[in-house]
């Protein structure tokens, strides 16, 4: 695929779903945590994308306490903080650059993919399908080149669509719709189809679909969570998006970790694995905050046509005014939707747990007391 116009936001539309079937219903794993062993794999050099964000500052010192060697992409702009171990090798290039992917796979053998554009909005729509497709494309092609053993690919909950109300989703289960509400959510669905059919092709890749993650950590965009709850609790974000009764489902960071390592040992090729935790609506999401912190915290409802001008209009100041969107139309949508998933699965063939929503919530807002104190920066 060229780099021309054909990127820019094409009408929404069905991608081919070969590798989907309907299944019998999933079960529903609320507030379970279920203790399993974790045998991980013998330690070895493992290249890591998407190094410096939230998640893969966490997997990557995770992999060196496993023992491991980590050579960890790095752009000059990156954010090194949390990233200081002798085991810990930067590697200078970016997944545009095929060229730097090479050099920094020699002698791995394994890669983590976590690199992808996650924000709110691009000045240049095409940048989500150019980091999205064709990085993922020129890491998988580097991967092959130098003999990488397996590739686990971060992907997300979003390529499987929203869930209708009352049903929890899981790997099995259809898009419910056409559409694509961001040019996010369609660049991630392209690039998950072209991983299924090279793994059917015998590329060595596993799946994984966190879901909305959360947790001590980074507070960067891919934190938003995190930093809702912060706002929050400051009163500075009260607004709950029609009323809050839209479902998602919300995952600890450290869980999230621990499925990416489970998956590089025991995940099957070509296989998707959701990672996640809780089904929730925000408003219920919201009362765990106020029960951990022991608050009544004032909100407001937004409803939803409101919700889509304020969209409509963050946007227009970012087209028209260069200035970065809080939000857009496309995640409105997206929010007003359900997101109800089960992570069965990898329960099953991973040995995958995760934290009760209080539980986590609790430890993050614990975590935001003590990054408040005087000279305390995220850790």
């Amino acid at each position: 695929m060229s780099n021309g116009p054909e990127w820019r936001r094409r009408p929404a539309r069905r991608l081919p779903l070969p590798f989907r079937f309907i299944g019998p219903p999933p079960e529903t794993h609320l507030a379970r945590t279920v203790e399993s062993p974790f045998v991980a794999v013998k330690p070895t050099t493992i290249f890591v994308t998407g190094s410096t964000g939230f998640i893969g500052t966490k997997l990557v010192n995770a992999l060196v306490g496993q023992g491991h060697t980590v050579r960890a992409l790095t752009r000059a702009a990156s954010n090194r903080d949390g990233l200081a171990h002798e085991r810990i090798q930067f590697v200078p290039g970016d997944i545009m650059s095929p060229d730097s992917l090479v050099a920094g796979m020699q002698g791995c053998t394994h890669v983590f993919h976590l690199a992808a554009y996650a924000k709110n909005w691009a000045p240049d729509s095409a940048r989500f399908f150019q980091q999205n497709v064709v990085g993922m494309r020129n890491v998988f092609a580097a991967a092959r080149q130098t003999g990488i053993q397996r590739v686990v690919w971060t992907s997300t909950i979003v390529t499987f669509g929203p869930t209708a109300p009352g049903v929890v989703g899981d790997e099995t289960m259809p898009r419910l719709t056409d559409r694509f509400y961001t040019e996010y959510e369609e660049s991630k669905a392209i690039a998950e189809q072209e991983a299924l059919r090279m793994a059917a092709e015998g590329f060595p890749v596993v799946i994984v679909n966190p879901t909305r993650v959360y947790g001590p950590g980074k507070l960067t965009e891919g934190n938003s969570l995190s930093l809702m709850i912060d706002q929050y609790d400051r009163g500075r974000m009260p607004i709950l998006l029609n009323h809050g009764i839209n479902v998602g489902n919300y995952a600890l960071v450290d869980d999230l970790v621990r499925g990416h390592l489970l998956a590089m040992d025991k995940g099957r090729t070509g296989e998707r694995y959701i990672l996640g935790g809780e089904n929730a609506s925000l408003k219920h999401f919201f009362v765990l905050v106020d029960e951990v912190s022991g608050k009544t915290h004032f909100q407001l409802n937004l409803p939803p046509k409101m919700g889509l001008a304020y969209g409509a209009i963050q946007k227009f100041a970012a087209r028209a005014f260069g200035l970065y969107p809080q939000i857009t139309t496309g995640w409105v949508q997206t929010f007003l939707q359900d997101w109800a998933y089960s992570c069965a699965k990898a329960e099953r063939e991973l040995g995958y747990t995760y934290t009760p929503l209080k539980e986590g919530i609790r430890l993050t807002y614990a975590w935001l007391l003590h990054q408040r104190q005087p000279s305390r920066g995220p850790s």
